[in-house]
């Protein structure tokens, strides 16, 4: 396993996203415990440190069934993120109820990691809260003054105005960003101009949906045969991963992997790396300028129908 330092910790550069637990019967608030406990066992035996949950994950069951997981676990041997989910805008002004429910069911006195999630237009003024209605911030800061929090970030699927906005009022406290990128979204959610951004505020990158919902590790035969002629021994999911180790130095790849052989062959990638060269990212290219267009920005996080008005 390659690790990556962030500040006095080792984390390992492959993190188990506990979004896609394995399911039973279709029901994605079913979470199959003994397939996802095969699954963590074998990714922590070999190196993963790094565990990501947050509140709606699976119907609130993510937080709970990771924490029985790493029950079995000494607490010092891995780091957990949660993070305040956001994208419900009924769950501002609730900050101290959630996070302290948020403790139980994951069974932890702290959070190595906790972060503003899913920081965007729908949401930007309740973070920002400009009259101090919510006060979030100040809750989760105490939080991390009494060692409640480890270290303090944010997740982001915002347009990069937006992003600008958040970190001009929270950019000298923020220490670290969770991103969507990918070798797509790179052009298509404009995620390079946003690492930019964070540059400029020094604050490290976290990736998030690096294959893209699964999308981008089962493209066309067409896709896949040029990526093939140039890489025959790697797959569509370790192109997505050598990607990300040639274009930014992120700290963490987060993966929501819902079978063991995800577990096994991204843990088998984040072995080693193997960035791409300037034949390989101009292919990549070529793929992306022929898709624009015909896309919609859908990755599977059920957040458009959890939380839809109209149900």
């Amino acid at each position: 396993m390659i690790y990556k330092t962030f500040k006095d910790k080792q984390l390992s550069a492959l993190g188990m996203g506990c979004m896609r637990f394995p399911t039973l019967d279709g029901d994605f608030k079913k979470i199959d415990e003994k397939t996802s406990a095969e699954m963590l066992d074998y990714a922590f035996a070999h190196g993963v440190n790094y565990f990501d949950t947050v509140y709606m994950y699976h119907g609130g069951q993510s937080e709970i069934v990771l924490g029985k997981l790493l029950k079995k676990y000494p607490r010092d041997s891995f780091y957990v993120a949660d993070k305040f989910p956001g994208v419900d805008l009924s769950a501002f002004g609730r900050v101290e109820e959630i996070f302290e429910e948020q403790l139980k069911k994951v069974g932890v006195d702290y959070f190595d990691f906790y972060l503003f999630h899913c920081v965007c237009e729908n949401n930007i003024e309740q973070y920002l809260d400009a009259d101090g209605k919510y006060k979030t911030y100040e809750y989760l800061a105490e939080q991390k003054k009494q060692g409640r929090i480890g270290h303090l970030g944010f997740s982001a699927h915002a347009e990069l105005e937006t992003m600008r906005r958040f970190l001009e009022k929270y950019g000298d406290v923020m220490e670290f960003c969770q991103l969507q990128i990918n070798w797509l979204d790179w052009t298509y959610e404009n995620a390079k101009a946003k690492v930019e951004l964070l540059k400029e505020y020094n604050i490290p990158v976290w990736v998030m949906e690096p294959v893209r919902g699964g999308r981008l590790a089962q493209l066309s035969p067409e896709y896949e045969a040029r990526l093939k002629a140039l890489r025959p021994d790697e797959s569509m999911a370790a192109w997505a991963f050598r990607f990300l180790q040639t274009a930014l130095n992120c700290t963490v790849v987060l993966s929501g992997m819902s079978n063991f052989e995800q577990v096994r062959e991204n843990v088998q990638i984040h072995s080693e790396e193997k960035p791409l060269n300037e034949q390989e990212l101009q292919t990549l290219q070529t793929i992306v300028d022929e898709l624009l267009g015909k896309l919609t920005p859908c990755t599977g996080c059920r957040y458009c129908t959890e939380y839809c008005p109209q149900g």
